[in-house]
């Protein structure tokens, strides 16, 4: 048995576990806020601050971030996502569609990814440039997290009991 890890390893299946948590979250979500007798839609544009996207956004984010880091690092072209959910089911749908995308990657067309050069567009900042290891562990890795995490945040915020087994869930 080696002792390294592959890039494929430290990305694909990281995500799917990632997106998989997300999803468990948000039905957990909607079931808490249909036995309270509210429309769980409300949580969807939720926030933790004014400044800050809501669920919706982060949700949407945290599967962009996922699929276009295993195309990035397998030298695709990301398949794009409209960005045009706006209840429960389009975001399980969106997280399925995302989930089924990153197990169309296969260990060699990621592996041996960690020096490719790769570029991430931003809004403010211009091209931001990393190698293949430096992006996943330094920026695509961390971000899925912070969304999920957010997501998370934002739900615990508003009264959804989640733990950490929730939140740890995506087998």
């Amino acid at each position: 048995m080696s002792d390294s890890i592959s890039m494929y390893q430290a990305s694909v299946p990281v995500f799917v576990r990632a997106l998989r948590s997300l999803k468990h979250i948000l039905k957990k979500s909607e079931t808490h806020a249909e036995a309270q007798g509210y429309d769980a839609g409300v949580l969807l544009q939720a926030r933790l601050y004014p400044d800050m996207l809501p669920l919706l956004r982060q949700v949407q984010i945290a599967t962009d971030l996922a699929k276009n880091a295993a195309a990035r690092l397998a030298g695709v072209e990301a398949l794009r996502f409209e960005d045009n959910e706006n209840e429960y089911a389009e975001l399980y749908a969106r997280l399925d569609r995302a989930i089924e995308y990153l197990g169309t990657f296969t260990p060699e067309q990621i592996d041996g990814s960690e020096g490719r050069a790769i570029k991430v567009p931003t809004r403010n900042r211009g091209d931001l440039e990393f190698d293949g290891r430096g992006y996943l562990l330094g920026f695509a890795a961390p971000n899925v997290y912070f969304h999920v995490t957010t997501t998370y945040a934002i739900l615990r915020h508003n009264g959804v009991p989640l733990g950490k087994p929730d939140y740890l869930s995506g087998n």
